[in-house]
């Protein structure tokens, strides 16, 4: 064994569960200390997930927004990437379980992520797809322009507005901008496209739970997100309750009145739920979950009783001091990442780290082309100058030179010419959903 060899296997071994926002960001920071650092996750690549929604409407190709973990991390000497699903984590041993093997750790960073939740409807899922994963996207994308492609053939009216009609549940971010790209598809991108269907007739239905659109943003700023999506045709129902979707109709309650919602393309924003290993890891260490099945952590983002195991992004509730939990968003993975790989280089060299104190940096939600919200504490602004802060935001926290580059090209591009042309349909059957059979 060579002393190269000897030397790494007496690092402190670090293990990075998820090569999300606060996997990747923990890693790349700890990479710069001397420790050994083994990233896991069963894809092979990070994805910019803030932008899957222009995925899903066929502004971007998946390959825009993913970037390779072994490149990505490949100028960091003692870093290590592993493709594997992890199925278990056993603290006691402290030790990973693979579904085809094991590792051990010195120290452990929990950044698995979340799942789409349907708040105990599962068998929603297959009638209303989420947006959280590349085939997601893909699979949103079909659904989308085979609606357009549906209806093209249909000679029923009843059943040519049931595939123009989109149901989109949330108005959260991703809910009102995947809204604001469909209401732009249809008046701008596809318009020309069809010859027995004007797609400006298309029905673009928002359902939010709470009062408003984009919940978590100040009143006035949400009331001129509601102005944006109308302007693109979005038909707006808040304080509505989903309470059944089946086939091609959801049932929506509001008001105490009950209404049927006839559509082939029901979409889900709704919520997301935590990774399913923080029921294994709260298992094996006795720690809470909160109803979403995050775990409650300490200040430091360890797991109580576990102060070499720690849990960062939408796995995490850290709610001390009656402060609520913080949200499940790119900017507060990317600092609990970099403060859990600092703290872990701190302790090594003796010295302590200050409970974690998130930065608010503000929220910003794109509705449409030159439309945009902003909300950034002291500032709050929307239209025009949002959306260029938008813009150059999502561009600079985007992983390789590469993905910048070409994603600002496809945005001018598009900007300009009001094309997106990563409009392919892909799948074996092309139209599952079309009765034509039954004729």
């Amino acid at each position: 064994m060579s002393k190269q060899e000897t030397k790494k296997e007496e690092l402190h071994h670090v293990v990075v569960l998820g090569g999300g926002f606060g996997g990747l960001y923990a890693s790349k920071t700890l990479s710069k200390g001397k420790v050994k650092v083994t990233v896991i996750d069963k894809r092979n690549f990070h994805l910019f997930q803030p932008l899957l929604y222009q995925v899903a409407a066929g502004w971007l190709s998946p390959g825009d927004i993913a970037s390779p973990l072994r490149v990505v991390l490949n100028d960091y000497q003692d870093t290590y990437v592993l493709k594997a699903e992890v199925t278990d984590i056993v603290p006691k041993e402290k030790k990973v379980v693979f579904r085809d093997g094991e590792i051990t750790y010195d120290t452990l960073i929990v950044a698995t992520g979340s799942y789409h939740h349907y708040f105990g409807h599962d068998n929603w899922a297959q009638t209303a797809p989420g947006l959280k994963t590349v085939e997601d996207a893909l699979e949103m994308r079909r659904k989308i322009l085979l609606s357009f492609e549906a209806a093209e053939r249909e000679t029923d009216p009843k059943k040519q507005k049931e595939w123009m009609t989109f149901l989109i549940i949330g108005a959260g971010p991703t809910g009102v901008e995947l809204a604001g790209t469909i209401g732009e598809l249809t008046r701008t991108t596809l318009k020309d496209d069809f010859r027995n269907i004007n797609t400006e007739d298309a029905k673009i239905i928002l359902v939010e739970g709470l009062g408003q659109v984009l919940p978590t943003y100040p009143l006035d700023l949400s009331a001129k997100a509601e102005k944006f999506l109308k302007k693109l045709g979005v038909t707006i129902k808040t304080n509505a309750m989903v309470t059944d979707i089946k086939d091609s109709k959801a049932t929506i309650s509001r008001n105490g009145d009950s209404e049927t919602i006839q559509s082939r393309t029901i979409l889900w924003t709704a919520g997301v739920k935590a990774s399913s290993l923080g029921k294994a890891l709260a298992k094996n260490t006795g720690a809470q979950l909160d109803k979403s099945g995050r775990i409650l952590v300490n200040p430091d983002l360890s797991v109580p009783g576990q102060p070499d195991v720690f849990v960062i992004g939408d796995l995490a509730n850290l709610s001390h001091e009656g402060k609520e939990p913080l949200p499940g968003v790119a900017p507060v993975a990317m600092q609990e990442g970099k403060y859990v790989a600092k703290l872990i280089l701190n302790r090594l060299k003796g010295k302590e780290t200050k409970p974690f104190e998130y930065k608010e940096k503000g929220n910003l939600a794109v509705i449409g082309t030159n439309s945009a919200v902003a909300d950034l504490g002291k500032f709050k602004f929307a239209g025009f100058f949002a959306w260029l802060v938008w813009v150059f935001v999502h561009i600079r926290y985007l992983i390789e030179f590469d993905s910048k580059v070409i994603i600002l090209f496809r945005w001018s591009w598009n900007y300009f010419t009001r094309k997106r042309g990563v409009r392919l349909i892909t799948g074996e059957d092309p139209f599952p959903l079309v009765d034509s059979k039954k004729k």
